[in-house]
């Protein structure tokens, strides 16, 4: 039902028990999340009554609530560019959502493939690297100056999109042409689509990524080398991805707003946890697979067809030298 919700609206009004699950949990979510902006808000002008100022400059809060808010009721912001309670909270959905979800699942299959035995000499360069490092705590551009690291990241992201598919919907009747033709069920060979106004497009992806014309014969495979090479800027560059001609974070104005945060927040996790920890495949572990939900989440499929959001690795403290 919900498949076909999304496709069809008038779906969206029948009274499903998943349907009321999502409405009781949006409220809920609306309630305790209004909640939380009062309550930030009552903090911040205690702080303001104490220092006299309610400029920008003058909080010290770095965590994302706290940010929003105090930008939002600073003196020197216009009225005009002032956000509503409800346009808070649509901002917090958005960077916990959007934004938690997708980089911790990017972040499992990263380690899944580091994981695999074929792909050991990969994780031993990477650790390599990081380890080059001589402080705990490096800056954004040294983090962001390790070309290995950055290699690493690039290929999960093209390898193992967390968002399968899209959509869009065209706002004009338009014809999109094909890169191959192919032959319809009426067995006319199409070297174009039309599309009426109103119509949903489902883009794949995960195809485009894995697409062999542009990444090569092994394009299924982990290989962060490809990102190294000198021929690095191949036919990928015609992909009107916001990130290195990928579609991971899509592209054009409904692209994903924090796609530079995400990269950072996986390399920093990255750099923390192999400079220390070594993964390996658990060998009598249930075969991974992906969830056919929005995220590809790693899952488990019990005997008794229960199905477990789970990626079990071994973990063990990393050999150095």
């Amino acid at each position: 039902m919900e498949m076909l919700a999304a496709r069809f609206p008038i779906f969206r009004f029948i009274p499903t028990e998943g349907a009321q699950k999502t409405a009781e949990s949006k409220e809920i979510m609306a309630r305790v999340g209004l909640q939380l902006v009062k309550e930030k808000r009552a903090a911040i002008l205690a702080e303001a009554s104490v220092s006299g100022n309610l400029e920008k400059k003058q909080f010290k809060g770095k965590d994302i609530l706290s940010v929003i808010i105090k930008a939002n009721m600073a003196t020197d912001v216009k009225d005009t560019e002032r956000m509503s309670d409800q346009e808070v909270m649509d901002q917090i959905s958005t960077m916990l959502v959007a934004g938690h979800e997708t980089t911790s699942t990017s972040l499992s299959w990263l380690l899944y493939d580091l994981a695999h035995p074929k792909y050991q000499s990969i994780q031993s360069k990477l650790r390599e690297e990081l380890l080059s490092v001589e402080t705990d705590r490096p800056s954004m551009e040294e983090i962001n100056a390790l070309p290995y690291l950055d290699a690493v990241v690039r290929e999960t992201l093209r390898k193992n999109s967390v968002l399968d598919t899209t959509a869009r919907i065209a706002t004009k009747d338009d014809v999109i042409p094909l890169a191959k033709p192919f032959v319809d069920r009426r067995g006319v060979e199409r070297k174009e689509i039309r599309i009426k106004r109103g119509e949903q497009i489902a883009l794949n992806i995960t195809a485009v990524n894995r697409d062999k014309d542009i990444w090569g014969e092994d394009s299924f495979e982990f290989k962060p080398e490809r990102w190294l090479e000198e021929k690095a800027q191949h036919k990928s560059t015609e992909i009107p991805g916001v990130f290195s001609s990928l579609l991971t974070f899509l592209g054009g104005p409904r692209a994903c707003i924090g796609y530079r945060f995400a990269l950072y927040e996986m390399k920093v996790i990255i750099f923390v946890m192999l400079r220390h920890v070594a993964f390996e495949r658990q060998t009598l572990s249930p075969p991974i697979e992906k969830g056919p939900t929005l995220i590809t989440r790693p899952i488990i499929k019990a005997v008794d067809g229960t199905i477990t959001n789970t990626m079990p690795l071994k973990l063990k403290l990393a050999r150095v030298g």
